[in-house]
Order: C-alpha cells, then structure tokens, then sequence
C-alpha cells in the first residue's frame, strides 16, 4: 500500500510539473503561452523597450537558461550577439543546439532578403536573411505549430492538451487574420522609408513599397550626404510616410519629416514595444490602425 501511495504522488508529480520555457523575445512568450497554457512557465530573456540585436547578458539570465526544458530563438542570427556565450556557460545540454528543447523558428519561415555575399562592407547583414519575420502575422502560423510540435516531444504526457490549444489558437487566428488582412488592402502601393529594413516582411505580404531606409547600411548610423540623398528621392516619389522603430533614435527621421512632410508613424517591433501592444492581436492591430485609416 504504501508503495502504490509514493508511486501515486510520483505520478501526480509528474503531471502537475510544468515544462520551463525559455524564449528569446516576448512574441514568442505570447505564442507559446497560448500553446502550452497551465503546462508550461515561460521567462522572456529580451526586452522588447530595446534594440533585439542587443540583449544585455545579465547574469540572471543563467539562472533561467540552466533551469530551462526548452529553448525558443527567433533565429537566423538575430541572437548571435549575445545568446551563444550564455548557452555555453549555463551548461544546459537540454537546450543546446540540435537537441530536442533548442528551437529556432526561423527554420519554419521563408525567408528574404539573403544577402549574396557577406562582408562588413555591406553593413550589419545576417547571412541566413532578414530576421525580423515576425512583422508578418501570417508568419505566427507556421511558429505556433513548431513550438506545438517541440512541446509535444518534450512533454508527451500533455500531447493531447498542447494539440487541442493549437487547433484553437489557429482556428482564432485564422479569424484575425481575415478580417486584418481586409483591414490592409487599402494600404496597397502606399510608399514609405524605413530606418532599419525591420517591416520587410510586413511590406511585402500587404504590397507596400520601400523606397529606402535612413540607415545607408544595416546598423549604420545615417550621414548628412545619405540624409540629404533620401530626401531628394522621396519628394521625387511622393513618399508621405515614415516607419520608425522605438529603439534607434528619432531625431532624422523628425527632419526628414520636416523637409519632406510626411508622417513618422512609431511601428512596434515586438510585443508589449509600445503602450497598447500587449498582445499579438494588438501587435499588429496597430499597424493597420496607424498605416491605412
């Protein structure tokens, strides 16, 4: 009796533990949330008030990363600055690279704008494309069903409960994604300058033209001469709208506004980046609401 009652706890044990997710950047934390429910704690390593490109590794963040089930990256290189030495000094062979609780999403998206050649040269560029995937909402399909996927493999106990979240959280989205998508069509064509190629995603899916960006280069601080050349060809395109980041500075971008008239508009990179985004829903609610009306 009392070994069918310790094998009973046990058992309880196992079921009641949850899995320890770990996620690079806050849209991930808001997908896997919604997949994994009550069977999952999540921690989000990166802030979305700051540069993506540029996590501080605090030591705090060890603690989380040797603790962790489960790894979930955005990918193609957008962590390489300051993942890697903390995967090596949580010594979590867990979450490492090539196991079953390292995730990268990024490997479930089509991507663009792959450079031909890689060099200093041609900026800050990520050699396996533009990692900024997420500005598309039709991309959170494919990464809600890998996380569902992972989960499954390391949880196979709630195999069931993470596969009828999933099919909810689709069916939900499916929804939202019809009536944004409805919402976009009146944005088709529109011009527009970015500071960072970070909406190129977003622009291609809704046919929003770039005309350029205010960094001459990827990560490069933008120069009188490249200011002054940006101007001239927005006036001679008739470009009347801004996407400015909430991290890099917003003083050219506000005098380019000036000579040329048109509008900054603050686009969200991440979940939770400005007042009012809290959810993936409002995420990119506020794209259409600030773009097309």
């Amino acid at each position: 009796m009392k070994k069918i009652f310790l094998l009973l706890i046990v058992a309880t044990s196992v079921l009641l533990a949850k899995v320890n997710v770990a996620v690079s950047y806050p849209y991930l934390a808001a997908i896997a949330k919604q997949i994994g429910k009550e069977y999952v704690h999540i921690t989000v390593l990166g802030s979305a008030k700051y540069d993506p490109h540029f996590v501080v590794p605090k030591p705090s963040l060890l603690s989380r990363l040797n603790k962790a089930d489960m790894l979930i990256i955005n990918g193609s290189g957008l962590e390489i600055g300051w993942l890697p030495p903390l995967l090596k000094r949580a010594n979590n062979g867990k979450i490492n690279p090539g196991r079953v609780g390292f995730v990268d999403v990024s490997q479930v998206i089509d991507m663009i704008d792959k450079p031909t050649a890689v060099s200093r040269a041609f900026g800050d560029v990520h050699p396996e494309g533009n990692p900024h995937f997420n500005t598309d909402p039709h991309n959170i399909i494919p990464i809600a069903m890998l996380i569902e996927h992972k989960l499954e493999m390391v949880d196979p106990i709630h195999k069931t409960n993470y596969a009828r979240n999933l099919k909810k959280f689709l069916n939900q989205w499916y929804i939202f994604l019809k009536k944004f998508d409805e919402k976009m069509k009146s944005c088709k064509d529109m011009k527009v300058v970015q500071y960072h190629e970070l909406y190129n995603y977003f622009l291609k899916r809704y046919g929003i033209v770039s005309v350029g960006t205010i960094e001459p280069l990827p990560g490069i601080a933008p120069s009188s001469k490249h200011t002054i050349k940006l101007i001239n060809t927005m006036k001679d395109e008739g470009v009347k709208v801004i996407l400015q980041d909430p991290y890099h500075e917003k003083k050219t971008a506000n005098f380019i506004s000036k000579k040329t008239g048109a509008r900054v508009i603050v686009l969200p990179h991440d979940v939770g980046a400005i007042k009012g985004t809290d959810t993936l829903e409002s995420f990119y609610s506020i794209y259409a609401e600030q773009l097309c009306n």
